[in-house]
């Protein structure tokens, strides 16, 4: 039976504006307010307040990691100026972690930003970079004690994002897309623009050497793998969307610390490119097809392509109402990750996606959460799949 080995990271994941409410100088809240067919994050789970009562639950279940975020618009709400208050208040929740046994694993940039970098052009400013090296600085100052830390969430992701608001721009697209949302319910989500994607190397390169002089954390970044597949004759096609979609992203994390994995399901690749997920009673609630085979393919071209980082899966779960289908993805997830495992490949943790039911992108429907959380009233509600990870984690094995 697979085992895993001492100082493995057993945990869940989340993001700042997903769970903290309330996030009103940011980009992505400034577009909740006007774009058509989104919902608001609003005061989201609170957990902007409520973070010590999440930590409790997840450590008590017996985890001991946790995976949060720092918000750059609450940290720099005007360029230059860092709020003592804002950083003093996510150094509160690396204490606060730690005090229960969780090791914080901190994402610095999780998709939002400053609404100011926005306007002022976003990445594709010519001070972009230096901004995010600021930036990274002034994180830095907190992260004593941090053993991990993520650049940035989904770089491929967000390369996507990027592009499709220039495209809105220019009046190229008229509805907002979710990126959390893709397969039946709509076409496949285009490619990432690869020049936007380098310009996002560049700032994870120089994020990275801030970090790792001013911190004694790991540093890397996470992509979401697709863990595409071809149809019979198709491989080639494949590997020209591997290339685009997550390969760029993969071989610059060659010289990182680790890379974070982050996989939910799987789809077929032929000759016309993605096929998308047809409708169905496997279908989760994102649309995607139930693929708990996804996490081994992913971690495994991750560590091809990376020529062998050490990996962490910074997310893996799935959309479902159902808890009881809930335990039985991971489990099969898991068992995939233990195989892998097995065939020498170097995993340093399994952090699940997400602790808490949260806002997903401009929609509440879909819940990946081991906690349910009333949005009335802000009660957490533990699902028996956070009890049934917590056991998997202390006895280190399924």
């Amino acid at each position: 039976m697979a085992q895993s080995p001492p100082g493995f990271l057993w945990g869940a994941a989340t993001a700042p504006h997903q769970v903290e409410g309330n996030n009103v100088n940011s980009d992505w809240w400034a577009r909740e307010q006007k774009a058509p067919g989104m919902e608001r994050s609003g005061d989201a789970c609170d957990s902007y307040h409520r973070y010590p009562e999440d930590m409790r639950l997840l450590a008590e279940a017996g985890l001991n990691a946790y995976r949060f975020g720092v918000e750059w618009a609450r940290i720099e709400p005007s360029p230059g100026h860092f709020s003592a208050a804002g950083l003093a208040h996510y150094r509160r929740m690396i204490d606060t972690a730690r005090d229960f046994g969780l090791a914080p694993v901190v994402t610095v940039h999780h998709f939002t930003h400053p609404r100011w970098f926005a306007e002022a052009g976003g990445w594709l400013a010519d001070d972009a970079i230096d901004r995010f090296r600021s930036y990274a600085e002034a994180v830095a100052g907190i992260l004593d004690g941090v053993g991990w830390v993520c650049t940035m969430n989904e770089p491929n992701m967000l390369a996507l994002m990027v592009g499709l608001r220039r495209a809105a721009q220019v009046g190229d697209t008229k509805k907002w897309m979710s990126p959390t949302v893709e397969g039946a319910a709509r076409p496949v989500l285009p490619d990432p623009d690869p020049a936007i994607g380098r310009r996002l190397a560049e700032a994870h390169h120089a994020a990275r050497a801030v970090l790792r002089q001013r911190t004694g954390a790991r540093v890397g970044w996470t992509v979401a793998c697709q863990a595409l597949t071809s149809t019979p004759g198709n491989e080639d096609r494949l590997h020209e969307l591997q290339a685009i979609r997550e390969d760029l992203y993969l071989e610059s994390a060659r010289e990182d610390d680790f890379i974070g994995v982050q996989a939910y399901s799987s789809q077929t690749v032929d000759e016309n490119g993605v096929v998308p997920h047809p409708p169905g009673p496997d279908s989760t609630l994102t649309g995607n097809a139930y693929r708990p085979d996804a996490l081994g393919i992913a971690v495994r071209h991750a560590w091809d392509v990376t020529g062998g980082r050490p990996i962490l899966v910074t997310e893996n779960g799935i959309a479902t109402a159902d808890d009881t289908r809930r335990v039985a993805y991971t489990g099969e997830a898991l068992k995939y990750l233990f195989a892998a495992m097995e065939d020498g490949i170097d995993v340093r943790g399994y952090l699940h996606w997400s602790a808490l039911d949260n806002f997903e992108w401009g929609h509440w429907k879909p819940t990946f959460g081991l906690i349910a959380v009333d949005r009335a009233n802000f009660e957490r509600r533990p699902k028996p799949s956070l009890a049934w990870l917590g056991d998997v984690a202390r006895r280190g094995h399924l």
